[in-house]
């Protein structure tokens, strides 16, 4: 049966469907190292200068980006703006890393997130097995009962139900405080052309767009 071939109904839950599922595609990489598009967005770096040698930085992600990811990030932001002021090392002081949890509401597409791991809860069985308070011990997500034999209570052919699913960003706060010379000895002065040479490896930027 095609898609032309349904009720009007079922059409439009079909083409809602593809959009998701393109949506999903589309945004299901981390955080790349970037300007966030506004002061302490969860979608990249920002700076405010304090004083000529201080400045506070905040680097924050999406829901895939790591915890580690987010404060690598930071400390390379720390050092590029610690070489571009003629500075030789920098101090992190006041360093703090926020998770920021929240619960969002979709319509019911049914099944476990590939792409992001969610935990979600449908409203007649409660929360998947993804949740970490789930009382379910697993499922199959095949229709009916899978090869296994177990029935997969999470399947909704009539997609009339919503999911719950929780979602983590992080983002991390310093103060920074540029120095020259060797810096205070302390762990938590850093070299900040060591930094960006030993981080670079593990940055990731933005796709360049023709």
């Amino acid at each position: 049966m095609t898609s032309l071939s349904l009720p009007p109904f079922r059409q439009a839950r079909h083409l809602l469907l593809a959009a998701s599922a393109c949506a999903l595609m589309a945004c299901a990489t981390a955080t790349p190292y970037q300007a966030a598009s506004e002061p302490g967005g969860f979608d990249g770096f920002s700076q405010q200068m304090i004083e000529n040698d201080r400045a506070r930085i905040t680097f924050g992600g999406n829901s895939l980006t790591k915890r580690d990811t987010v404060e690598n990030y930071l400390l390379y932001r720390a050092a590029e703006m610690a070489v571009e002021r003629g500075f030789d090392t920098f101090t992190l002081q006041e360093r703090e890393t926020e998770e920021n949890t929240r619960v969002r509401v979709t319509p019911g597409l049914g099944g476990y997130d590939p792409y992001f791991g969610y935990s979600f809860y449908r409203p007649r069985f409660g929360w998947s097995r993804g949740y970490r308070y789930s009382r379910f011990a697993g499922f199959n997500r095949g229709r009916g009962f899978g090869r296994r034999g177990f029935y997969d209570p999470f399947y909704d052919p009539f997609f009339d139900d919503f999911d719950v699913r929780e979602i983590t960003k992080y983002r991390a706060t310093s103060e920074v405080k540029f120095g020259r010379g060797a810096g205070p000895d302390g762990p938590n002065t850093f070299n900040a052309r060591e930094v960006l040479e030993n981080l670079s490896s593990a940055i990731t930027f933005p796709e360049e767009t023709s």
